[in-house]
């Protein structure tokens, strides 16, 4: 009975390239990004300068894998993640949201 409960309750598998697709999404909402590339490995630009990159990482585990600029720029100190839960996509949403203004502040 304790296991049909924990099943019950379980949060559904976290599909990585459903999650890939609405971060994408998400992403391209944010009229300061600008989505460049597509296949393996998505980018976006900031003011022409590369700030976000997406891919989907292959393992057992399905995740994202995420890299963010910690400041925009032609070669860009970047700041990597991992992404294997929808509640972790949102937060990422909500953390590239604060990076974009910390970046407008600074110019």
């Amino acid at each position: 009975m304790s296991d049909e409960l924990s099943d019950f309750f379980a949060l559904p598998p976290f599909k990585a390239d459903e999650a890939l697709v609405k971060l994408r999404r998400d992403l391209r909402e944010l009229k300061a990004l600008a989505e460049k590339g597509s296949g393996d490995v998505v980018r976006f630009e900031w003011r022409g300068l590369p700030a976000i990159e997406l891919r989907v990482q292959a393992g057992d585990q399905p995740a994202l894998a995420v890299s963010v600029a910690k400041k925009p720029s032609q070669r860009p100190d970047w700041a990597r993640r991992s992404l294997s839960s929808s509640a972790e996509v949102r937060k990422f949403v909500d953390d590239v949201k604060r990076s974009l203004k910390q970046w407008d502040d600074e110019d």
